[in-house]
Parts: structure tokens; sequence; C-alpha cells
């Protein structure tokens, strides 16, 4: 176990704890190896604008909490990779061996020969249980190789068949067998477009399967990552692997070390613990949102400066008028005037668009961090009237500079940010199955029309508790 401590205004490390992540299905694994990868070359990037000593605490937690033991001074991924096809879990750990910084464990991956052919029943009803124990098993030996555990970040998508169905199998596994321990979700949401005939069915179900098993669902939408590689990385052929570093820029700036308090400077301990309780007071709400600031290419940076004032004035805009990046946003939607009744501020939320919170995180990584003012995220119109400003925001710092930018600022929200989304995904697969289509391909694998029917009852009712908020 590593323990660094250094005396005076130096970081300090005492015991972080770790998390393991289980890569799920093509989407899962290809997203997971580029979130390693950022890590671990943010925390060993010259461009930390801080002192040695810093940067050997940042990096001291950082590894701890995402790899495990070295081999050969290599660090070794704390991971789990699953997929019913092998070509893609290979092409994962050979990238990862290559690039010479660190590695998946020789024995962390399951793979079989045959896909789930972009059915959620087959991943859930057939996959799973067939390969229950083995999955469960390489999860448990990554586990006990924790000396802290704090729970499960689990990768996946939820439009196709083994990340979708399998995750949701494995999900419920690890509610069931570490009950204790916290499991956060990253979705990624389907092209509104559509990959997949069925994406709808297997969104739906799901949705509804995590909302029971896990304790957070943090959702990005391919559509808005899509929009910027496009406009802000100026990407002109955008490719899954431009996507998947977005994906991995915004997951690093939430998961790397930040200090545990305003006047402290040890790293926080249980970063995923204490994001869910900051974020998820309520079981009924546990939809989260990353957004950050700034995104650019390297030859657009070279031009530009930032301040804390700017990037917080454009986050906090991108919050309240619900855009997923700094350009195109909305800049006439206000909040609701504090103090109006609440039947007042709905009706103004649907006229305005307003995006009410319920709670908001905001984490801060730079030059003159301290001098950042965070006061606009504190007024009481931004959030649901049953938590008060002081539960319902909250600010982590580090004056460690994140990738290439010398000053940045990530967003974590829990708010109406997917109403609209949601809504439209479990119209589409309602009247999908309307009309019976598609169905049978479900229940000759045990998921029954029942079945459809709860998961309709149970995200309509989510759809409904954001809508009132």
């Amino acid at each position: 176990m590593r323990m660094v401590v250094f005396r005076g205004n130096t970081p300090s490390l005492w015991l972080s704890m770790s998390v393991v992540t289980v890569q799920l299905g093509q989407c899962g694994n290809q997203i997971g190896f580029e979130v390693f990868d950022a890590l671990l070359s943010d925390s060993h990037s010259s461009q930390g604008l801080c002192c040695k000593r810093e940067n050997e605490a940042y990096q001291a937690s950082c590894k701890e909490r995402f790899f495990s033991e070295e081999e050969n001074g290599v660090p070794i991924a704390r991971a789990v990779l699953v997929d019913m096809e092998p070509k893609v879990i290979n092409q994962t750990l050979s990238k990862a061996a290559q690039s010479g910084r660190w590695k998946y464990g020789q024995h962390a991956c399951f793979c079989q020969k045959q896909g789930s052919g972009n059915n959620w029943a087959y991943g859930y009803s057939v996959h799973g249980p067939r390969h229950e124990e083995s999955i469960m098993d390489l999860i448990r030996k990554e586990v006990e190789k924790c000396d802290s555990f704090s729970g499960f970040f689990i990768i996946m998508s939820m439009a196709g068949g083994t990340g979708s169905g399998i995750g949701a199998f494995v999900t419920q596994n690890l509610q069931d067998q570490y009950s204790n321990s916290l499991k956060m979700n990253q979705i990624i949401w389907p092209y509104g477009t559509g990959e997949v005939i069925v994406q709808n069915y297997n969104s739906i179900l799901t949705l509804s399967h995590l909302y029971r098993s896990s304790d957070a669902l943090l959702v990005h939408e391919n559509d808005a990552v899509h929009k910027i590689c496009a406009k802000l990385m100026n990407i002109k052929q955008i490719s899954f692997s431009d996507i998947n570093q977005v994906l991995a820029h915004q997951l690093g700036s939430v998961f790397q070390p930040t200090y545990s308090a305003e006047s402290s400077f040890h790293y926080r301990r249980n970063p995923l613990g204490d994001l869910m309780e900051h974020l998820v007071p309520h079981p009924e709400f546990k939809m989260l949102s990353i957004r950050n600031v700034p995104h650019m290419s390297e030859n657009s940076l070279a031009y530009s400066t930032f301040t804390w004032a700017g990037l917080l004035k454009h986050l906090r805009q991108m919050l309240i008028s619900n855009a997923k990046m700094e350009e195109g946003i909305d800049w006439h939607v206000r909040p609701p005037l504090s103090g109006l009744p609440s039947l007042g501020k709905m009706s103004l939320n649907k006229d305005l668009h307003f995006n009410t919170s319920i709670a908001n995180l905001v984490i801060l990584r730079g030059k003159d961090v301290q001098s950042a003012d965070v006061e606009g995220f504190k007024d009481p119109a931004l959030y649901t009237s049953w938590l008060e400003p002081v539960n319902a925001f909250n600010v982590w710092k580090t004056q460690r500079a994140f990738s290439k930018y010398e000053k940045s600022a990530v967003l974590v929200s829990n708010s109406q940010f997917l109403v609209k989304p949601l809504d439209m995904i479990v119209g589409k697969a309602w009247n999908m199955f309307a009309s019976k289509a598609y169905i049978h391909q479900y229940t000759k694998f045990g998921i029954e029309e029942e079945d459809f029917l709860d998961s309709f009852t149970s995200l309509e009712q989510v759809v409904a508790s954001y809508c009132n908020l």
C-alpha cells in the first residue's frame, strides 16, 4: 500500500480507495482503454503546473485508485474485460501493452466466440447466466487485490446486446454480491438516428434494470459527443476513437485526484463515494451528466487564454440552458426568480427550457484555482425546492492542471437534462411494442411482454419525477 505524506502546504495521500472498472462489450472495452490511457498520460504529464512533490502525490493517488501492483515497472489496470467476441478484447489488450505505460492483467478478460446479435434478451438471459460464475470470479479476484475498495465503475452501451444485456445482468449480480459497495454505470446513449433497429427496446430494458441495481448512471449521449468532435475539436472524419477520447477526457477530469476540502492539502480518499453522496440524494434521481470547459484542438489552444470567471460563466449557462458544449449556448435562458411559488416556477421552466438541478458538483483544476468564484452555482433558483443550495452544490479543487489545459472546469450534474431524450426513446419503443414489432426476438429468450410493460412503467415514472422538479 502506497502512503505518501508531506508536511506543510504539499498534498498527502492517505490510503486512496481503489475502484474496479468492468468493461462490457465493444463500446465498454474501447472506452475503458481510452480512460486508463488518459488517466496515466495525464498523471505523467510534464504540464501539471505544480511542484515536483505535489505531482508525485497526485501520481500516487491516481495509481492507487485505478492501477494495481506493477509488473516490471508497468502499472496494471484494475479492470475486468468482458465481451462475447474476442476481436475487440484482443485489440484492447495489445494497444495497452504497446503503450508501454500500462497494461491489463493477464487473466482479467472473459470472451467467447459468439456475440449477442444486438439482442438484449440474449445477452441478459442466455450469455449472462451461462457465464455468470466465470465473470464474477474474475471480478472477485480483482476486488481482492484492493487494500481499500470503494466500488465499481461499469462501462457499457445501452443499444447493443452484449454491453447492455450482460451489463444489466452483471450489475444486478454485483448488487446482490457486493451490496455495500458503490456501483456507478457509465452508459452510452445511442445516436438518435439509430444504429440498430431494436436499439430503443435494448435501451429501455437496460435503463429500467440499471435503475434498480445501480447507484448512479453517468450518461453520455453519442450525438452530443459527436458535435464536440466536429465543432470544438474541428475533426473532419469523426471515428469512434475520436469520440471515445472525448469521453475519456471528460471522465478523467472527474476521477483524477482533487483536494479533500477547501483548506486541506490531502487528496480525496474516496472520490466515487463522495461523488454519490453529493449528487444522488434520493434513489429516484440517479441520472448524471458531465459538461466540461474548455474543449478544443491543440491548434486552437495555442491561441487561447482562459480566466476562471469566463470558464465558470460559460459552464453555468451550459447548465441552466442544458447545452452540452460551449458553442451555441442559449444566453436568453435565465433561472426563474427565487421566491416564486413552485407552480409559477414550473410553468416558467417549460416556457424557457430552464434546466432545473437536484445537485451539482464543479471540479476545478489548474492555475490560481483558489481565486475561482463559484457563487453563481449557489443560487437557490437553480435547484429543486426540497434541497438547500448548501446541500445541493459542492466544489472540488486542485492546482494541478489536467491534460493540456492550464485551467479547466468540469460540471457533474443531476438535473432534468435527460427528460427529452428519455421520453423520446420510451415513445419510440412504445410505438414498436404497440404493433408487436420484433417482440418475438425477445420472447424466445425468456423476456416476456410483461417485462417490457414493467420497463415502460418504471421509466415513465423516472420522466415524471424529473419533470416535477
